[in-house]
């Protein structure tokens, strides 16, 4: 387990318990005002797109080029912290992992 600290579309900020192992986009699609992840975490449709806390840049591997054709395309999108939940995998190590869901794009 690891703890995610995620602030929701609506402002709200809540601390949960994350299964590793797993994408943070399975971790947080429950959540009221999250993420939608409507592809189910295929890496094909940017609707699961948060914002990572500067501090943890570091500790997350690259974009790949599909993530980051993807996530540039949104109005919300912020070169250094923008991220398709679906492609980080939680592990022990982003344990404390800070994140605020991208606004909805309509």
């Amino acid at each position: 387990m690891a703890r995610l600290a995620v602030t929701d579309r609506e402002g709200r900020q809540v601390e949960i318990e994350g299964q590793t192992g797993i994408s943070v986009m399975e971790n947080i699609r429950e959540l009221d005002d999250s993420v939608d992840a409507i592809c189910g975490g295929l890496c094909s449709c940017a609707t699961c797109h948060v914002h990572v806390d500067s501090e943890w840049l570091a500790k997350l591997p690259p974009r790949h080029e599909e993530e980051d054709l993807l996530v540039s395309d949104s109005m919300y999108f912020d070169p250094e912290r923008s991220r398709l939940s679906c492609q980080i995998t939680l592990t022990d190590e982003l344990d404390g992992l800070t994140l605020t869901v991208a606004p909805e794009e309509f």
